[in-house]
């Protein structure tokens, strides 16, 4: 098992139901600075018009986690599935994984005076054996899909065989495993709603860096801390 998510960032209508069911089940912290998941609005524009894309986030998970390597306490470690979870037991809120962390997915929780982050809903679902998240079960648009990279069948897989995708912050060299998927059937929208610099793939393209840092990290993975 090696999870990841697809986002079909071009149908977020910005309705925040993610970011309240994230909050409802898991218990997050109130707040606007508390946010396991998140919408950002970028200003672009194409063919001369301004508009403003959406971008769904959230922790990247990455195989190849800075987070992970910096955590004196092992209070950040890389959970079975490849999943980056936080032991707040652990933790001694040095804030080194959140200076770590590209994508800013990090935030202090107050009530365990600890550092919290998404875990893919793993304790309320996946650990019951749910495949699923609150964010994608809530979404009306079907933004968000959770899946296996290591299922070759499973939809995740399929759906990154069928679309072009790229993922953010590239040269960090962390390997996330959020994918933002391109719009179907229209490339020139889609190249011109990117940064030129960014690097379009491929499922055939990225599954070698995905096999190449999961060899490197499997060994670390471990059953989450009770």
């Amino acid at each position: 098992m090696n999870y990841a998510m697809a986002l079909d960032y071009q149908s977020c209508i910005d309705c925040k139901a993610c970011e309240v069911a994230c909050k409802e089940e898991n218990g997050v912290q109130l707040g606007a600075d508390k946010q396991r998941i998140w919408v950002t609005q970028i200003e672009k524009s194409i063919f001369g018009q301004p508009y403003i894309a959406l971008h769904p986030a959230q922790c990247n998970h990455c195989l190849d986690a800075p987070c992970v390597d910096v955590c004196p306490t092992g209070a950040s470690y890389f959970a079975d599935g490849g999943i980056v979870m936080t032991d707040k037991d652990s933790c001694i809120l040095c804030k080194g994984c959140m200076e770590a962390c590209p994508y800013d997915a990090r935030f202090v929780d107050d009530t365990h005076v600890a550092v919290d982050k998404c875990n893919f809903c793993y304790d309320t679902r996946l650990s019951n054996g749910e495949m699923t998240t609150a964010c994608q079960a809530t979404c009306p648009t079907k933004v968000r899909l959770l899946g296996d990279l290591d299922d070759e069948e499973g939809e995740l897989v399929r759906m990154l065989n069928e679309r072009k995708f790229y993922v953010l912050k590239e040269e960090d060299n962390t390997v996330p495993k959020l994918f933002y998927l391109l719009p179907e059937h229209d490339d020139y929208f889609a190249m011109n709603s990117v940064d030129p610099n960014t690097n379009i793939y491929t499922w055939e393209t990225f599954k070698p860096k995905i096999e190449a840092a999961k060899a490197k990290r499997k060994p670390q993975w471990q059953k989450p801390k009770s």
